[in-house]
């Protein structure tokens, strides 16, 4: 049967093969990632690792399909690949119980881990005090991308925004000029991902942790802070065009580059969809924090390996590894997907504007937070998505109902 679904699930085989030796190891690669950028950010890896000798095998379950086949369905069905996308450190705990968990602080150690990553990048490696990530991308998953000609005919200067009370206040001349002020995408995952950006923005760290760290505190959710992300939410709810409902990031993202919008604040894979257009950061686009931000949160976007293996499986395995460290093979991937480069010694003149920007950003370990994927409980994390997202499509919902919600929702899966 899961041979059978493997079968309607797997992706052809990604572009741009090269002659394999006859002592090729097979690798299966499990991913989410399907937009055009994501698939060209994979193809040099598969370039660089067919290079190597070794064959990839692709199974394809893009995030944003609702399909309920993931990593752990893979493994209990007998068919786990090798090596995977994953940032859940559940996810890591539980193929280590299974005994298939495959650490690799010793390989990070022999390539200098951690001194060339950002802070966030090098916790987010680590699960229970083994690194057990190899980090691919990183994000800032709450930047404003901003159309640069759409700024100006509007009169408005995104970097002098200094709260998102200035930032609202010139909705109105925006509107006025027959432009949208926000563009926004109405999925559950992307109201997910404002909601967490937002609470690292008001509150900073010590208050993001509280509400999505590994042991969260329920006090916090009576706190003005926990109330104002609510506040916020329901502001940029309000201000979504008519056309939001359940439209996807990357046709969101193409409002704003094609001058319908003067903005989004997403996720800066967004620069994937910029660079495609043959925009340039810095000429046809900016990119900032959101206004006023005490934190932001980074995603680092992560593989993992598959433990338990045969010696020429683990080689293979690990020669994928080095491949993602490889600081030229990071520039490369970086400007294909529109990511920023996880190591900090890679190439720099490979560094757009908004990448240096993102990379300024992190240099401050006290104003950076780890994406929930990485730190939280993941039923704790989808109930926030949960209530939010309700919050999100119900415009008479009350931050009180939100806030009683998240309340019981804590009682059932961590009181």
């Amino acid at each position: 049967m899961m041979n059978r679904i493997l079968a309607g699930i797997t992706a052809a085989m990604l572009a741009g093969a090269v002659p394999l030796s006859a002592h090729a190891t097979d690798l299966v690669i499990y991913h989410t990632w399907s937009a055009p950028p994501e698939v060209a950010a994979l193809n040099v890896l598969k370039k660089n690792l067919e290079a190597k000798g070794d064959s990839w095998t692709d199974i394809a379950i893009p995030h944003d399909t609702g399909s309920n086949v993931n990593l752990m369905n893979l493994v209990a069905g007998g068919n786990p690949p090798n090596l995977f996308m994953e940032s859940n450190p559940g996810v890591y705990r539980d193929l280590t119980k299974a005994g298939l968990g495959r650490p690799l602080t010793d390989f990070f150690k022999e390539h200098g881990y951690p001194d060339k990553y950002p802070d966030a990048v090098a916790h987010s490696m680590v699960v229970d005090d083994q690194v057990m990530k190899v980090p691919t991308a990183l994000h800032i998953d709450g930047m404003v991308y901003y159309n640069m000609d759409v700024a100006k005919k509007v009169g408005i200067d995104p970097t002098a925004w200094k709260s998102l009370d200035e930032m609202f206040a010139d909705f109105d001349k925006i509107k006025a000029a027959g432009v949208i002020p926000l563009a926004v995408g109405g999925q559950q995952w992307q109201v997910g991902y404002l909601t967490h950006a937002l609470a690292a923005t008001i509150g900073g760290p010590d208050f993001f942790n509280k509400i999505y760290g590994e042991k969260p505190d329920p006090a916090v959710f009576d706190t003005p802070e926990f109330r104002q992300v609510f506040d916020y939410l329901r502001k940029f709810q309000q201000a979504a065009d008519e056309g939001s409902a359940n439209r996807e990031w990357n046709l969101t993202t193409n409002l704003v580059i094609t001058g319908k919008a003067l903005m989004q604040i997403h996720g800066d894979w967004m620069k994937g969809e910029w660079l495609a257009a043959g925009k340039t950061a810095g000429k046809d686009f900016g990119c900032i924090q959101i206004p006023g931000a005490k934190a932001v949160a980074a995603s680092v976007d992560s593989w993992g390996l598959l433990g338990g293996q045969p010696d020429d499986k683990d080689k293979a395995e690990l020669n994928f590894a080095s491949i993602v460290v490889d600081p030229n093979v990071q520039a490369e991937f970086a400007k294909a997907k529109g990511s920023t480069p996880v190591r900090l010694d890679a190439p720099q003149d490979s560094l757009d504007a908004c990448s240096k920007e993102v990379l300024r950003i992190v240099a401050d370990p006290k104003h950076q937070v780890q994406n929930p994927h990485a730190i939280s409980d993941a039923d704790w994390e989808n109930s926030i998505w949960d209530v939010a997202f309700n919050f999100w499509s119900d415009p008479g919902m009350r931050v009180d109902d939100a806030i009683a919600k998240i309340k019981e929702n804590y009682k059932t899966i961590l009181g």
